[in-house]
C-alpha cells in the first residue's frame, strides 16, 4: 500500500530547523542593513568572522535561556514576542562587552539600535511565519493509536500535551468490545479497516500501546496488517518509546514487570570520566555558591529576623544515593511551628510559608546553602531531588520503581525540577518520577547542560516553588 504521506516535522527536527533559520534570518537582515544603510558595526566578511562565531554562540545561549525552542511556546506569539526581546537584549549587551571577538562600539551610537532592531525584526517574521506555517494544522504528525481503551485516555492526553503538534486522530480498541472511550475528539476505528483508515485520515504514524489483545481474531487481522505496513516502510512504534520520545518522560506507570528490560540504565552512571568531571564541577560551583551564600546571609538574617521569626537556618533529614540519609541545609522559609501536627507535603501557596520565604522559593535562594551538602559529596548539581524518610517510604509504596532515583546522588537541581509542574498530589509525584527516571536513563553532559540552562530560565521568570 503507498502511504498518502503530508510533510510533518518531528520534535528534533523543528528544534533543529528554529535553530537554523534563527540563525540565517539575523545573519541575512544583518548583511542587508550593512549593504543598504551603509551599516558599518557589523560585518560578515572573511577578515571578522570571529564576530560572527560570537554572535551566533551568544544568540543560541540566551534564546535557550529564554526558551526561544520551547516548542510549546514557540507556537504562541505573545509569548514568542516577549522571549525574543529578551533574548535579543541580552545578546546585544554580551556582544557589545565582550573583548577582542567583538566590533568596537561606532561613533554613531544610533548604529547600535539599528542592530538592536535588525535583529528582533528577523526573528519576530520568521518566527510568525513559522506559527503560520510550520505550526498549522497543515504539519501536524498524525498518529492511530491501537491499544486497550481502559488506558488510552491519559495516553492520548500525555502525548498531545507535550507536542502540539503530534495528534492522535482516532483509536483501534484491542481490549473488550463493550468498552468504549469517552472522548469526543477521538474517533473509534475497526481493526479490520486498518488499511483503508490510514488512506482516508492520512496516518502518518501507528502507536502500539498495547500488545495484549482480547480477542484472537483481532490479534491475527492487527498482526497481519501491520506486518504488511512494516514491510512497506510505515512508522509503526511502540508507545512506551513514542511516550519517551515525545514527553522526556520514563513511562514507568506502563511498563510494569518489564521496567529493567526497557529501563536501560546511562553508561555515565558508571563512567569514571564523567563522574570525575561531575565531581570536579560540583566542588568547584559549590565553593563559588558557598562565596555566594556568605554574600547573602547578613541580608537574609536581617529579613528574617522580622519576616521568618525563627532560625536562619533550617535542617532537615533526607534520603541520598544507595538510600542513606543526611541532612539537608536550607534557608528558613515557613514559621517555627509548620509541623507542630507532623510532617506534611508543601502545597501550592501554602499557608505555613512565609512571604519573606515565598521569596526565597520562587528565586531558588533557599536552596544556597545547599550548597554545603554538594560540597561534602552528599548531593550533586544536577540529579533527583532527596525527599524525606517518611514521604520516601509513602511514595515506594504507591509508585512503581520509585527508589530507582536513589541509583545516584540528588541534586540542587535536576530534570524533573526544570520540566515538572509543581504539587504534592500521586499524579504531580508520578510525572517527577517519570522526569528523574528519563534523566538516571539519558545522564550525560548534554543534558546536564540542557538542566542548568532551563535552571537559569527558572530563575529568571522567577518559577522556583
Amino acid at each position: 500500500m503507498a502511504q498518502k504521506s503530508l510533510i510533518h516535522f518531528d520534535i528534533s527536527e523543528r528544534k533543529v530547523l528554529l535553530r537554523i533559520m534563527d540563525i540565517f534570518c539575523v545573519l541575512f537582515t544583518l548583511t542587508i542593513v550593512s549593504v543598504v544603510f551603509k551599516f558599518d558595526y557589523f560585518s560578515i566578511t572573511a577578515d571578522y568572522w570571529g564576530w560572527t562565531v560570537v554572535l551566533i554562540g551568544y544568540l543560541l545561549l540566551f534564546s535557550t535561556i529564554f526558551e526561544l525552542y520551547d516548542l510549546q511556546k514557540a507556537s504562541r506569539f505573545e509569548s514568542v514576542l516577549k522571549n525574543v526581546i529578551l533574548t535579543v537584549s541580552v545578546t546585544v549587551l554580551f556582544f557589545m562587552l565582550t573583548p577582542f571577538y567583538s566590533p568596537s562600539l561606532p561613533e554613531n551610537r544610533l548604529q547600535i539600535l539599528f542592530f538592536f532592531l535588525s535583529m528582533v525584526g528577523a526573528l519576530l517574521l520568521w518566527r510568525f511565519a513559522y506559527i503560520t506555517l510550520i505550526s498549522s494544522p497543515r504539519f501536524y504528525k498524525k498518529a492511530l493509536l491501537i491499544g486497550d481503551v481502559a488506558e488510552l485516555k491519559l495516553m492520548v492526553e500525555a502525548l498531545q500535551k507535550s507536542d502540539p503538534n503530534y495528534v492522535i486522530t482516532g483509536y483501534i480498541n484491542t481490549g473488550k468490545k463493550e468498552d468504549v472511550l469517552n472522548y469526543d475528539e477521538l474517533a473509534q476505528f475497526e481493526a479490520t479497516h486498518l488499511l483503508t483508515i490510514i488512506e482516508d485520515q492520512h496516518i502518518n504514524e501507528i502507536v502500539v500501546a498495547s500488545s495484549k489483545a482480547k480477542s484472537k481474531e483481532v490479534t491475527a487481522s492487527l498482526l497481519k496488517d501491520l506486518n504488511s505496513l512494516l514491510i512497506e516502510g510505515f512508522p509503526i512504534k511502540d508507545y512506551t518509546q513514542v511516550y519517551e520520545n515525545l514527553t522526556y518522560r520514563v513511562p514507568v506507570q506502563h511498563i510494569g514487570k518489564d521496567f529493567y528490560k526497557f529501563f536501560l540504565f546511562s553508561r555515565s552512571n558508571h563512567n569514571k570520566f564523567y563522574l570525575s568531571f561531575l565531581r570536579g564541577f560540583d566542588i568547584l560551583i559549590s565553593i563559588l555558591g558557598l562565596v555566594l551564600c556568605l554574600l547573602f546571609i547578613p541580608f537574609v538574617f536581617i529579613i528574617n529576623l522580622f519576616a521568618n521569626k525563627g532560625d536562619l537556618f533550617y535542617t532537615q533529614t533526607r534520603v541520598g544515593k544507595n538510600a542513606r540519609c543526611f541532612e539537608i541545609w536550607k534557608f528558613r522559609t515557613m514559621s517555627k511551628d509548620a509541623e507542630d501536627s507532623g510532617p506534611q507535603w508543601a502545597m501550592k501557596n501554602d499557608k505555613r510559608i512565609t512571604s519573606f520565604g515565598k521569596f526565597l522559593r520562587r528565586a531558588r535562594l533557599d536552596e544556597i546553602p545547599q550548597f554545603l551538602n554538594v560540597l561534602k559529596g552528599d548531593m550533586s548539581i544536577i540529579g533527583p531531588r532527596p525527599e524525606r524518610p517518611v514521604f520516601v517510604k509513602e511514595l515506594s509504596k504507591s509508585l512503581p520503581f520509585y527508589k530507582t532515583r536513589h541509583i545516584i546522588k540528588p541534586g540542587l537541581t535536576g530534570w524533573a525540577q526544570v520540566m515538572a509542574n509543581y504539587g504534592s498530589s500521586y499524579t504531580d509525584s508520578l510525572e517527577k518520577l517519570q522526569y528523574d527516571l528519563y534523566y538516571i536513563k539519558h545522564r550525560g553532559l548534554f543534558l546536564d547542560l540542557n538542566i542548568l540552562l532551563k535552571t537559569f530560565s527558572t530563575i529568571l521568570f522567577y518559577r522556583g516553588q
